[in-house]
C-alpha cells in the first residue's frame, strides 16, 4: 500500500535518517520525496510504499517520532489515471508581492494541474532589485493547449519572461 507523508520540525541533522530508519524497519520503500529547510525549520513530503500488513505498525513508529519533535501525517495515496502530458516552464520577473497568486491564478485559469512549484528570490545583478525566479512543473490534458498556458503568463506583466524547459 501507498501513502504521502508530511513532516514538519525544527530542523537538525539526522531526521532524514530518522525517517528512513522506521520506512525500513517496517520493510516500507522510500519511493520519492522533496525535503527542505527554510527559517530554521525542516518540512517534507515523502512517498512510502510498504507491506498492507506493516501499515499499522509503521503508522504507529512514524507517530511516535512527535517524542523526537518530528510532526508526522499520514495520508494514502491515490493512482490517478488520465491522459495528461507534463511541462515545465521557468517564470522570471521582477518580484513584487502577489507575484505567486498571478502566477498560479494564470495556470489555473488555464486548468493546469501543478505538480511541482519551486519559488526563489535573488538579487537582480543590473537593477539592484529583487528577481522572482519560478520553476513549475504541471500536467495539461491532450485537449489543452502549452501556448495558451504561456501566454496567460506572459500577459501578467511586461517584464515576466516564460522559458520551457
Amino acid at each position: 500500500m501507498e501513502f504521502i507523508l508530511t513532516i514538519m520540525a525544527n530542523d537538525r541533522t539526522g531526521i532524514a535518517e530518522r525517517l528512513a530508519r522506521e520506512i525500513a524497519a517496517h520493510q516500507g520503500n522510500w519511493l520519492e520525496s522533496r525535503l527542505a529547510t527554510m527559517a530554521g525549520k525542516f518540512a517534507g513530503i515523502v512517498r512510502v510504499e510498504v507491506p498492507e500488513a506493516n501499515f499499522e505498525a509503521l503508522s504507529l513508529a512514524l507517530q511516535n517520532l512527535k517524542e523526537d519533535g518530528l510532526n508526522v501525517s499520514i495520508e494514502m495515496g491515490e493512482t490517478g489515471e488520465g491522459h495528461n502530458t507534463g511541462h515545465v516552464i521557468e517564470v522570471v520577473g521582477n518580484d513584487r508581492p502577489g507575484i505567486v497568486r498571478e502566477v498560479t491564478d494564470a495556470l489555473a485559469g488555464q486548468h493546469a494541474n501543478v505538480i511541482d512549484l519551486q519559488t526563489k528570490i535573488a538579487p537582480a545583478s543590473m537593477s539592484g532589485g529583487v528577481i522572482f525566479k519560478a520553476m513549475i512543473e504541471f500536467a495539461l490534458t491532450d485537449e489543452q493547449s502549452l501556448d495558451n498556458v504561456i501566454q496567460a503568463l506572459e500577459n501578467l506583466s511586461p517584464d515576466l519572461m516564460v522559458d520551457t524547459k
